[in-house]
């Protein structure tokens, strides 16, 4: 079974306890405060709150591009906490995609060439079976006839309509996305957030997004706010 063929309600990530503390010395800051979360698949999740309250610390976390301090954080079923940079690294090419507010695409490159970079890293499909996927899914995002355009030719919202396509290259289990339509305009921000959601409840993947925009939280499944480090 494919991860997209996964069922969606089934659990996908999970932490508890989980706290972080960065600076040192009199300037260390306790940023997240025992925080508890889970996600399932199929659903989006929407983290809001001030700036500086450890919503994007917690993205990091989740995503294991950081470490707690203590607590613990599982994906699809395995622990990850305390796994080796090896073993963290492998999982989140295989099960976490990423869409942040800016798009770093590798602009020299065309959107085909970006799309196909997730999945030549994790090595699964034969390089036709990557090209073919890399279009399918730049068709999905509205951009099948811009899959040889170089990044610096796209627009603002088209380059981050390729991130999203590349976020899902290699079917990952949740899509952890950091204000993802922050530096878009009201149409791009709406069509950005409609694909992204769209195409992970088709696939049966966790969606947990950090947001400023109430409208774009408004719409989510669930909204979970968040001050001074923990979930209020």
């Amino acid at each position: 079974m494919t991860e997209a063929l996964q069922p969606h309600g089934k659990l996908a990530l999970r932490c508890r306890a989980l706290h972080r503390h960065l600076g040192q010395g009199e300037g260390r800051v306790h940023v997240l405060k025992g925080v508890s979360f889970e996600a399932r698949r199929g659903q989006v999740y929407a983290i809001v709150g001030p700036s500086g309250c450890g919503k994007s610390t917690l993205l990091y976390l989740l995503g294991l591009l950081d470490r707690p301090d203590g607590g613990e954080i599982e994906i699809n079923g395995s622990l990850m906490s305390n796994h080796d940079d090896l073993a963290r690294t492998a999982a989140r090419g295989e099960h976490i995609g990423f869409v942040f507010q800016f798009h770093f695409l590798m602009l020299e490159f065309t959107a085909l060439e970006n799309v196909m970079m997730p999945m030549r890293k994790l090595g699964r499909l034969t390089p036709a079976a990557m090209r073919d996927r890399a279009h399918a899914l730049l068709d999905s995002v509205g951009l099948g006839a811009k899959t040889h355009r170089l990044g610096t030719q796209l627009s603002g919202g088209e380059q981050q309509r390729v991130a999203v396509a590349r976020a899902l290259a290699n079917q990952p289990t949740i899509l952890l996305a950091d204000e993802p339509t922050g530096n878009l305009d009201v149409r791009n921000s709406n069509l950005v957030f409609d694909l992204l959601t769209r195409l992970a409840k088709e696939n049966g993947q966790a969606v947990v997004l950090v947001t400023h925009n109430p409208e774009i939280a408004q719409r989510c499944d669930v909204t979970r706010p968040m001050r001074d480090g923990i979930f209020v």
